[in-house]
């Protein structure tokens, strides 16, 4: 029987090895999931808010129980693993006292007596999730996702299966119903299978553009609905009648909060020409402030990246952009799997930190001299998660918004995912929407009903 083995990236010590589910326990575990569906469904919002408020309470009682966990197997420094359970309450607890006014039937007056359109719940849903946030990727798919009447079956991260069995224990107590939410323990290799299972009716995942690539085109060849949240190479546009403190202090959190690897965070700083000297400057104390160390300590920032290949591939792009001309402001050194806190300047499109994501502590600097250079450079990007301008010209910025090829676009704030707001992105980084009321009626049967007398 295979097995995996999840390390501590800060100690490099083992924290426990699991073994991975047969091809038979696969097919069990699917088919209890599909038996329970419809039942489940049969549940009203009442029955199903009360447990989802259940596992609100859960998840705030026991946070940091569940945040300990998340540190030691991926390196989150503890206070931000904290803030993550805290934040996946909230998502329960928005779901829960909104799914039924997000799903009510939408009347529509047309020639019949009465014409409607219903929202129903599609069945077992497969989520495929990563480990930079192990447990706020999940639930902001399953709490939707169950309010709605669907069910939840995971396949996370092979670093994160610990956290992968506590967010079902988190369900389980709660009060939910056995296999309303499940784990699988399966490798990458797995997954094609499991999407061809006739029991999976749909798959969000959230990950790389290769695995959203291939995650697509197998359910696309079995007709089989799909919300792909990829890649990011957020911009940080800082025009030069910002507010230069509040803008630092806040493309510095954008950059480096969860030790720089998540796919909104301002991974491109993009300055006015005119104030990038002073900008620069004062980036660089703030970045030398931030502090380095076991990710278990409560006042630690940066912790480690979550393997040492991620931090190798880190200072590979770096290395890169440097050797072709760029200016290593501060940082760069690596050991084992951290990374220095690292700024990087005269960046150029053409250079390997402007062109590709880089998931980890480092910020490249480009600068420009006109509104249409800056947003030229933003949209010189495969991807299209997010991006933040900062000026004290509001209306200005507003007016421009439209012009950024992007999912979101925040304005003197760091891109960040709101429970009441649809988030999601354009081109390489994916399609479809998760969270508000676009994400819970992604996974539903959107039915016309139409009477006459």
């Amino acid at each position: 029987m295979a097995t995996k083995t999840s390390f501590n990236p800060y100690t490099g010590s083992e924290i426990k090895s699991y073994k991975t589910h047969t091809k038979p326990e696969i097919q069990d575990i699917l088919t209890k999931a599909d038996k329970r569906f419809y039942s489940w469904r049969e549940t009203s919002f009442a029955e199903r808010k009360k447990l989802m408020l259940a596992a609100a309470s859960e998840l705030k009682n026991n946070k940091e129980e569940y945040a300990k966990d998340m540190t030691l197997e991926m390196g989150k420094p503890i206070k931000q693993a904290i803030a993550e359970v805290e934040k996946c309450a909230w998502v329960c607890e928005y779901y829960a006292e909104n799914a039924e006014e997000q799903l009510k039937n939408e009347i529509i007056k047309t020639d019949a007596q009465k014409s409607y359109v219903s929202y129903e719940p599609m069945g077992v849903v497969l989520a495929i999730m990563p480990w930079n946030y192990p447990f706020w990727q999940v639930f902001r798919f399953a709490a939707p996702a169950l309010m709605a009447g669907n069910i939840g079956v995971l396949k996370h991260a092979s670093n994160v299966f610990g956290s992968a069995l506590n967010i079902e224990k988190v369900f389980k107590r709660a009060g939910f119903p056995n296999n309303c939410f499940t784990t699988l323990k399966v490798g990458s290799d797995a997954i094609e299978e499991i999407i061809e299972n006739p029991i999976v009716k749909a798959v969000t995942l959230t990950g790389s553009g290769p695995a959203g690539s291939e995650v697509a085109a197998t359910a696309g060849k079995n007709i089989k609905k799909t919300v792909l949240e990829l890649g990011g190479n957020n911009a940080l546009v800082v025009l030069k009648d910002c507010d230069v403190d509040k803008t630092i202090d806040t493309c510095v959190q954008a950059r480096f909060q969860n030790t720089g690897q998540s796919c909104i965070a301002g991974k491109r700083l993009l300055v006015d020409e005119s104030i990038s000297e002073e900008f620069i400057e004062k980036l660089i104390i703030k970045v030398r402030e931030l502090k380095s160390g076991d990710p278990m300590n409560e006042e630690t920032f940066i912790g480690t990246l979550a393997r040492e290949d991620l931090a190798k591939d880190l200072e590979e792009q770096v290395n890169k952009s440097v050797k072709s001309g760029a200016k290593l402001e501060i940082g760069g050194k690596r050991q084992n799997a951290y990374f220095e806190p690292t700024v990087v300047s005269n960046v150029s499109p053409e250079m390997t930190m402007f062109k590709e994501e880089t998931f980890g502590p480092a910020l490249s600097i480009t600068t420009f001299k006109s509104v249409d250079e800056a947003i030229e450079l933003s949209n010189n990007s495969k991807f299209g998660l997010g991006v933040s301008i900062f000026s004290e010209d509001i209306e200005a910025a507003e007016k421009m918004a439209y012009r950024f090829e992007e999912g979101a676009v925040f304005i003197n704030e760091l891109v960040k995912s709101d429970p009441r707001l649809p988030f999601g992105g354009v081109k390489n980084s994916g399609y479809g929407r998760e969270l508000s009321n676009h994400g819970i009626t992604e996974f539903v049967n959107r039915k016309t009903v139409y009477i006459n007398k």
